[in-house]
């Protein structure tokens, strides 16, 4: 079967066949787009695979590391997570996503002090960044600066009300008003 023609652009790049069934031209665009839907459905070894694929058709393609550092933390590959956002970052300096990705995956790499280095980037670039502010906000929180953590879940409710992000933060800023679990 042919899985199609791979191209870039107009440039075509190869043909995959398994047997001899045609799914048609499978373009860059195509194979992110799959990145992204598989991702989206929990699928995230394929989506690791095929934003790989994709990778060795445009390496220097930043949206392309972030999906698949995005799909390896969800497969618990968090180092490896942190050597693709530092593939993008070292491709785009000034991206706080990708600054706040590797914050998450340090952290679950038990590194605060890294994570807290990236996120403290990410709001030099940008301030008002729900993101960043979210992550630094569990960092705190974490590392016993529960007023620090508050403040910052705070500001981001305020700086994205009707995002996730800001409802991640009311989540954990009732979470702080409960005070700790007991058992």
């Amino acid at each position: 079967m042919t899985l199609g023609t791979m191209t870039l652009g107009n440039m075509t790049l190869g043909n995959m066949t398994l047997g001899n069934m045609t799914l048609g031209t499978m373009t860059l665009g195509t194979m992110i787009l799959g990145t992204m839907i598989l991702g989206n459905m929990n699928q995230a070894d394929m989506a690791a695979a095929d934003a790989s694929l994709a990778l060795t058709l445009s390496p220097a393609d930043t949206q392309l590391f972030m999906m698949r550092a995005t799909a390896e933390g969800m497969r618990g590959l968090f180092k490896e997570a942190v050597d693709d956002v530092s593939a993008a970052l070292h491709l785009d300096a000034g991206r706080t996503d990708a600054l706040v990705l590797r914050a998450v995956m340090r952290r679950k790499l038990n590194q605060p002090y890294l994570a807290q280095a990236d996120v403290s980037q990410a709001l030099t670039l940008d301030p008002d960044d729900a993101d960043a502010l979210l992550e630094r906000g569990i960092l705190r929180q974490r590392m016993g600066d529960s007023a620090g953590a508050r403040a910052d879940w705070e500001h981001a409710r305020g700086a994205d009300p009707n995002s996730t992000t800001a409802d991640l933060a009311a989540q954990n800023l009732s979470l702080l008003k409960a005070g700790p679990r007991r058992r």
